[in-house]
């Protein structure tokens, strides 16, 4: 699962673009809204928890052969 590709954003994103994209799916995916969906949510979830820590996204770039920002 790829943290970046769940958000749309890239590695190179900041704090803030990374936050602006989980408001937007999380509104978009969540399990109370029409259409929602909960497994799309909880990745979502996750993927914000790991690149929103910094201490997280850089263990998370590190285990993906990645450069840490």
């Amino acid at each position: 699962m790829d943290y970046y590709k769940i958000l749309g954003v890239s590695e190179k994103s900041t704090k803030d673009e990374i936050k602006k994209a989980y408001r937007k799916l999380s509104l978009q995916y969540h399990p109370d809204r029409p259409n929602g969906n909960s497994d799309k949510f909880k990745q979502v979830n996750e993927a914000y928890e790991t690149l929103s820590d910094n201490g997280k996204k850089i263990q998370y770039d590190m285990r993906r052969g990645g450069v840490p920002q």
